[in-house]
């Protein structure tokens, strides 16, 4: 089970300078079988799929029972996670090495439910990019779109964002072409789509979290958080880190609007990295393979 930590209400999470975009009702810490990090949170918030520190493996934990279930060992298995809208469907790749000794990287699905796996890309040095909606498995390999179906439905061609030699590129329809809204002389990462499918969020190395629509316009930036992601449309939530070239020593979890509010949810007492959200749940981790899920409201 897990232990609550419940603090007072902003507690100093809110820096003065800053406008309130939720509210802190509680912070918990997790109860973790063994030293982890999260590599995502369910869709409805009743699981958490951890992995270690270098993403090597994966593994379920309800959190409501405890209770574990391992569902890789593999290298890399913890690498960009993504989870299907119902809960039941997770997708992840695994990393190997072909007999030339080059790293090779394969994408699967598991069904929680059944235990019923599928292979969606077999091993190849060019997995770029991936995405899961509630009926479809979707995959950029080498500039290519492939797409699966999730158990018996039909699939899909739903959209992708993918990475190409550090650029941004999207998916739409099954055609694959260059985003990368800041220019293509600059390196992007923690890409995704906002939850109604009309915004890319992404990092630009070195300057900081953007957003943008699907055609690569209206180009905003969030502020210098890394590790961004979407908590609903209009909120994104990141992580503001702090390193002395070798360690990180310092990082606090920021939330922000797309209209310009910002609001530090964390105190400087934690080192808390790598959010994961759901509605009404924020969940991270720290160096010290620590879980804690953060309680809000809007």
């Amino acid at each position: 089970m897990m232990r609550k930590i419940l603090f007072a209400l902003a507690l100093g999470f809110s820096m003065s300078a800053m406008a309130q975009v939720m509210n802190v009702t509680s912070i918990e810490k997790v109860n973790l079988p063994e030293k982890a990090s999260v590599a995502a949170i369910s869709p409805q918030g009743d699981y958490l799929l951890l992995t270690s520190a270098t993403n090597q493996g994966l593994t379920k934990l309800d959190l409501t029972t405890g209770q574990t279930q391992s569902l890789s060992t593999a290298p890399s298995a913890g690498h960009n996670v993504k989870i299907s809208p119902d809960g039941q469907t997770v997708i992840y790749r695994e990393s190997s090495f072909n007999d030339k000794h080059l790293r090779m990287s394969s994408l699967k699905s598991v069904n929680l439910g059944t235990g019923a796996s599928q292979v969606l890309v077999r091993p190849t040095r060019d997995l770029q990019g991936y995405s899961i909606n509630a009926t479809s498995a979707g995959a950029v390999t080498n500039g290519k779109f492939s797409k699966k179906a999730i158990g018996s439905a039909k699939a899909q061609n739903l959209p992708v964002l993918s990475i190409n030699k550090g650029k941004l590129m999207i998916t739409i329809n099954g055609k694959t072409r260059q985003l990368s809204p800041n220019g293509s002389q600059f390196s992007y990462m923690w890409a995704s789509l906002s939850p109604d499918g009309k915004q890319v969020l992404y990092y630009q190395a070195a300057h900081g979290t953007y957003v943008c629509d699907l055609d690569g316009k209206n180009v905003r930036k969030i502020g210098k958080m890394r590790a961004p992601v979407w908590y609903d449309d209009n909120t994104i939530v990141g992580m503001m880190d702090l390193d002395d070239g070798e360690l990180i020593y310092a990082s606090t979890i920021i939330a922000a609007t797309l209209d310009g509010k910002t609001q530090t949810l964390t105190d400087d007492t934690t080192i808390a990295m790598y959010p994961h959200a759901t509605a009404g749940k924020i969940v991270f981790s720290t160096p010290a393979g620590e879980a804690f899920i953060i309680h809000v409201t809007k």
